[in-house]
Protein backbone atom coordinates (compact mmCIF):
# COMPACT_ATOMS: atom_id res chain seq x y z
CA UNK A 1 0.00 0.00 0.00
CA UNK A 2 2.88 2.31 0.50
CA UNK A 3 3.68 2.15 -3.40
CA UNK A 4 0.10 3.99 -4.22
CA UNK A 5 0.94 7.04 -2.32
CA UNK A 6 3.71 8.39 -4.43
CA UNK A 7 1.61 7.06 -7.72
CA UNK A 8 -1.49 9.43 -5.92
CA UNK A 9 0.71 12.33 -5.33
CA UNK A 10 2.05 12.21 -8.94
CA UNK A 11 -1.21 12.02 -10.37
CA UNK A 12 -2.93 15.11 -8.38
CA UNK A 13 0.53 16.63 -9.21
CA UNK A 14 -0.20 15.94 -12.75
CA UNK A 15 -4.07 17.38 -12.04
CA UNK A 16 -3.15 19.94 -11.01
CA UNK A 17 -0.74 21.21 -13.91
CA UNK A 18 -2.70 19.91 -16.46
CA UNK A 19 -5.40 22.35 -14.76
CA UNK A 20 -2.99 25.60 -14.48
CA UNK A 21 -1.73 24.83 -18.14
CA UNK A 22 -5.64 24.12 -19.18
CA UNK A 23 -6.36 27.75 -17.38
CA UNK A 24 -2.92 29.78 -18.92
CA UNK A 25 -3.99 28.12 -22.36
CA UNK A 26 -7.77 29.68 -22.31
CA UNK A 27 -6.78 32.67 -21.02
CA UNK A 28 -4.29 33.15 -23.86
CA UNK A 29 -6.90 32.82 -26.24
CA UNK A 30 -9.10 35.27 -24.51
CA UNK A 31 -6.82 37.89 -24.60
CA UNK A 32 -5.20 36.84 -28.73
CA UNK A 33 -9.03 36.70 -29.40
CA UNK A 34 -9.63 40.16 -27.98
CA UNK A 35 -6.04 41.70 -30.24
CA UNK A 36 -7.92 40.03 -33.40
CA UNK A 37 -10.88 42.02 -32.55
CA UNK A 38 -8.98 45.22 -32.13
CA UNK A 39 -6.49 44.36 -35.10
CA UNK A 40 -9.84 43.52 -37.41
CA UNK A 41 -11.38 46.75 -36.04
CA UNK A 42 -8.20 48.84 -36.83
CA UNK A 43 -8.33 47.29 -40.51
CA UNK A 44 -11.84 48.47 -40.99
CA UNK A 45 -11.32 52.14 -39.70
CA UNK A 46 -8.22 51.84 -42.44
CA UNK A 47 -10.07 50.62 -44.93
CA UNK A 48 -12.98 53.31 -45.01
CA UNK A 49 -10.06 55.66 -44.76
CA UNK A 50 -8.24 54.42 -47.59
CA UNK A 51 -11.86 54.65 -49.55
CA UNK A 52 -12.08 57.68 -48.67
CA UNK A 53 -8.85 58.99 -49.80
CA UNK A 54 -9.16 57.51 -52.60
CA UNK A 55 -12.37 59.29 -53.64
CA UNK A 56 -10.67 62.30 -52.96
CA UNK A 57 -7.68 61.64 -54.89
CA UNK A 58 -10.28 60.57 -57.79
CA UNK A 59 -11.97 63.82 -57.78
CA UNK A 60 -9.21 66.26 -57.67
CA UNK A 61 -7.96 64.41 -60.83
CA UNK A 62 -4.89 62.47 -59.60
CA UNK A 63 -3.77 59.57 -60.38
CA UNK A 64 -2.89 56.78 -58.17
CA UNK A 65 0.68 55.97 -57.16
CA UNK A 66 0.28 52.28 -56.28
CA UNK A 67 -1.74 51.14 -59.96
CA UNK A 68 -2.25 47.41 -58.42
CA UNK A 69 -4.04 46.55 -55.23
CA UNK A 70 -1.79 45.98 -52.21
CA UNK A 71 -2.05 42.24 -50.63
CA UNK A 72 -3.71 41.92 -47.60
CA UNK A 73 -0.29 41.52 -46.20
CA UNK A 74 0.96 44.56 -47.08
CA UNK A 75 -2.44 46.62 -46.18
CA UNK A 76 -1.05 47.51 -42.89
CA UNK A 77 2.53 48.31 -44.59
CA UNK A 78 0.85 50.95 -45.97
CA UNK A 79 0.19 53.41 -43.18
CA UNK A 80 2.02 53.03 -39.87
CA UNK A 81 0.04 51.90 -37.04
CA UNK A 82 -0.62 54.76 -34.06
CA UNK A 83 0.74 53.49 -30.90
CA UNK A 84 -1.56 52.97 -27.82
CA UNK A 85 -5.28 54.90 -27.53
CA UNK A 86 -3.64 57.42 -30.33
CA UNK A 87 -4.76 54.86 -33.47
CA UNK A 88 -8.15 56.97 -34.38
CA UNK A 89 -6.69 60.39 -33.81
CA UNK A 90 -3.90 59.20 -35.74
CA UNK A 91 -6.10 57.99 -38.59
CA UNK A 92 -8.69 61.21 -38.49
CA UNK A 93 -5.40 63.22 -38.63
CA UNK A 94 -3.96 61.41 -41.70
CA UNK A 95 -7.36 62.48 -43.17
CA UNK A 96 -6.89 65.52 -42.56
CA UNK A 97 -3.79 66.03 -43.82
CA UNK A 98 -4.81 64.66 -47.16
CA UNK A 99 -7.34 67.12 -47.45
CA UNK A 100 -5.50 69.99 -46.67
CA UNK A 101 -2.90 68.90 -49.85
CA UNK A 102 -6.38 68.45 -51.43
CA UNK A 103 -6.97 71.96 -54.08
CA UNK A 104 -9.79 73.65 -53.20
CA UNK A 105 -12.35 71.46 -54.31
CA UNK A 106 -13.05 68.60 -51.59
CA UNK A 107 -15.48 66.41 -51.66
CA UNK A 108 -16.74 63.34 -52.86
CA UNK A 109 -17.75 63.34 -56.83
CA UNK A 110 -20.55 66.49 -57.49
CA UNK A 111 -22.77 67.08 -60.45
CA UNK A 112 -21.99 70.28 -62.24
CA UNK A 113 -23.62 73.35 -60.59
CA UNK A 114 -23.76 71.51 -57.09
CA UNK A 115 -21.97 73.36 -54.29
CA UNK A 116 -18.93 72.13 -52.70
CA UNK A 117 -18.62 70.38 -49.56
CA UNK A 118 -17.15 73.40 -48.13
CA UNK A 119 -19.76 75.30 -49.87
CA UNK A 120 -22.05 73.75 -48.00
CA UNK A 121 -20.22 73.59 -44.91
CA UNK A 122 -19.74 76.96 -44.15
CA UNK A 123 -23.32 77.67 -45.44
CA UNK A 124 -24.98 75.28 -42.76
CA UNK A 125 -22.40 76.86 -39.96
CA UNK A 126 -23.45 80.33 -41.03
CA UNK A 127 -26.96 79.65 -40.09
CA UNK A 128 -25.97 78.31 -36.41
CA UNK A 129 -26.23 80.31 -33.26
CA UNK A 130 -22.89 78.49 -31.60
CA UNK A 131 -20.58 76.22 -32.75
CA UNK A 132 -20.79 72.63 -34.13
CA UNK A 133 -19.17 69.11 -34.17
CA UNK A 134 -17.91 67.56 -37.62
CA UNK A 135 -20.54 64.77 -36.95
CA UNK A 136 -23.16 67.34 -36.20
CA UNK A 137 -22.46 69.10 -39.64
CA UNK A 138 -22.50 65.46 -41.13
CA UNK A 139 -25.56 64.37 -39.66
CA UNK A 140 -27.47 67.89 -40.40
CA UNK A 141 -26.15 67.88 -44.37
CA UNK A 142 -27.38 63.84 -44.67
CA UNK A 143 -30.38 65.57 -43.84
CA UNK A 144 -30.55 68.52 -45.96
CA UNK A 145 -29.17 66.34 -49.06
CA UNK A 146 -30.23 62.98 -49.10
CA UNK A 147 -29.30 62.77 -52.41
CA UNK A 148 -25.52 63.21 -51.50
CA UNK A 149 -23.28 60.36 -49.89
CA UNK A 150 -22.10 62.27 -46.99
CA UNK A 151 -19.43 61.21 -44.99
CA UNK A 152 -17.90 62.58 -41.62
CA UNK A 153 -14.03 62.25 -43.01
CA UNK A 154 -14.89 64.16 -45.71
CA UNK A 155 -16.92 67.20 -43.95
CA UNK A 156 -14.31 67.29 -41.53
CA UNK A 157 -11.49 67.70 -44.23
CA UNK A 158 -13.99 70.24 -45.64
CA UNK A 159 -14.18 71.93 -42.27
CA UNK A 160 -10.37 71.82 -41.92
CA UNK A 161 -9.95 73.25 -45.19
CA UNK A 162 -12.15 76.30 -44.22
CA UNK A 163 -10.35 77.24 -41.17
CA UNK A 164 -6.95 77.00 -43.86
CA UNK A 165 -8.87 79.83 -45.90
CA UNK A 166 -9.91 81.73 -43.07
CA UNK A 167 -13.45 81.08 -43.51
CA UNK A 168 -14.36 79.05 -40.41
CA UNK A 169 -12.83 78.63 -36.61
CA UNK A 170 -12.11 75.81 -34.95
CA UNK A 171 -11.99 75.60 -30.71
CA UNK A 172 -11.63 73.09 -28.64
CA UNK A 173 -13.55 71.82 -25.86
CA UNK A 174 -11.54 68.92 -23.85
CA UNK A 175 -11.10 66.31 -26.46
CA UNK A 176 -14.40 67.76 -28.40
CA UNK A 177 -13.43 69.99 -31.80
CA UNK A 178 -16.09 72.55 -32.64
CA UNK A 179 -16.63 74.40 -35.65
CA UNK A 180 -18.11 77.87 -36.47
CA UNK A 181 -18.08 80.48 -39.40
CA UNK A 182 -15.40 83.32 -38.45
CA UNK A 183 -16.74 87.12 -37.15
CA UNK A 184 -16.99 88.88 -39.92
CA UNK A 185 -14.89 92.39 -40.07
CA UNK A 186 -16.93 95.34 -38.25
CA UNK A 187 -17.15 97.94 -41.36
CA UNK A 188 -16.84 101.56 -39.76
CA UNK A 189 -19.43 103.94 -41.14
CA UNK A 190 -18.99 106.37 -43.26
CA UNK A 191 -20.65 109.54 -41.71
Amino acid sequence: MSGNLPAQSVTADYTQRVADDLAANRSEQERVRSELARLQDELVRLEASEQVLTKMQEVLGGTPKQTLKPSKSSKGAAVPAARGSNRKKAAGKAAVAAGRKASKKTASPKKTGEPTWLELTTAYLGGQSEPRSAAEVAASLTEAHPERAVQVAVVRNSLEQGVAQGLLERSKQGRSVFYSPTAPASVPSGS
